[in-house]
């Protein structure tokens, strides 16, 4: 069965062709809008919308493209319908609906945060039970995948994920945007001492990140070089994120964790990651962890297979549990 997978959840337009007879991604274009949301430190989803209006035809024929797939040779399109900047969704939602109605193919609508969460799989076998971390700028959690479509959030951030404080962050100490890179880059070439920041203290498998972030504005405020700020940052965000997953595997007993969304291509993070005992830990290809068509393809195919099509009358929501 050949899949298209439709994402316009936030600021990238991506469109990708799947296989899911061999399980592979024929193509999976991403069209990043950072430069237009650079200036202003984060998204603005007008923006953000009016470029997905402007990219998707375009994107959508360079996929076809580049998997030497005929339009009439798609047998399934899906799409991210939530959760996500609402105007953002809307494009590619009412894109791929439109596309499966003209070509009388069934359309799939899948949630964002159950694509990054089968994500780390694309290629690989999808086996139950484990432990996800989703870390993202829109989104901190921890989830218990007991199998498809059955998942239950053990942990969550009460404030700002992980990756929107990145951005805060960078964008307090002029850095630009986006912030994560950016930090990650100063982190891993930084040799001098390391500032104290402390850790938030919330109880349990939830995350925290509003404090951290003020302690980091206190730092800034005293003078301090932003390199020695940043990378000091980083080091306690990573670190923190790594305790609450320590801790996950001991309250779950479940010895596999895989970790997506734009922040689990952090290099700190992945090194950490992987110096953790007696658990199998997977994570995506790096052109899997930010927003992607790919992960939207993979898991509509699952999808489909377990409940079939949905209604071409399905909504977007800007919020929507899983």
């Amino acid at each position: 069965m050949i899949v298209l997978g439709i994402d316009t959840s936030c600021d990238d337009t991506s469109i990708a062709v799947y296989d899911g007879k061999t399980n592979r991604v024929l193509s999976n274009l991403v069209s990043s809008q950072h430069v237009f949301h650079a200036e202003f430190g984060g998204v603005v989803p007008e923006i953000a919308a009016r470029k997905h209006i402007e990219n998707i035809d375009t994107i959508f024929s360079e996929a076809l493209k580049a998997s030497e797939i005929n339009i009439n040779e798609i047998d399934l399109v899906s799409a991210t319908y939530a959760p996500g900047l609402l105007p953002a969704l809307l494009v590619g939602l009412t894109f791929g609906k439109g596309l499966a109605f003209s070509l009388g193919t069934p359309f799939k609508g899948v949630h964002h945060i159950e694509a990054h969460i089968l994500s780390p799989f694309i290629g690989r076998e999808l086996k139950f039970p484990f432990i996800s971390l989703v870390v993202s700028g829109g989104h901190t959690q921890i989830v218990v995948a007991n199998s498809l479509g059955n998942y239950e959030t053990i942990g969550k951030t009460l404030d700002d994920a992980v990756g929107e404080s990145y951005d805060k962050v960078a964008k307090m100490l002029g850095l630009g945007y986006p912030g994560g890179p950016i930090i990650d880059k100063i982190h891993s070439e930084f040799k001098g001492e390391l500032l104290s920041l402390p850790k938030p203290k919330v109880q349990g498998l939830n995350f925290s990140f509003s404090g951290l972030k003020t302690a980091t504005r206190f730092l800034i405020e005293k003078g301090y070089p932003k390199e020695q700020i940043a990378a000091s940052f980083q080091e306690t965000a990573i670190t923190y994120l790594i305790d609450k997953v320590k801790l996950a595997i001991k309250t779950t007993g479940i010895k596999t964790l895989s970790v997506s969304g734009g922040v689990s291509a952090n290099s700190f993070l992945r090194k950490l990651l992987n110096q953790i005992e007696n658990v199998e830990v997977i994570v995506p290809d790096i052109e899997y962890t930010s927003d992607n068509g790919a992960m939207v393809a993979f898991t509509g195919y699952r999808k489909f297979l377990l409940e079939g099509a949905d209604e071409l009358s399905l909504n977007a929501f800007a919020r929507k549990s899983l």
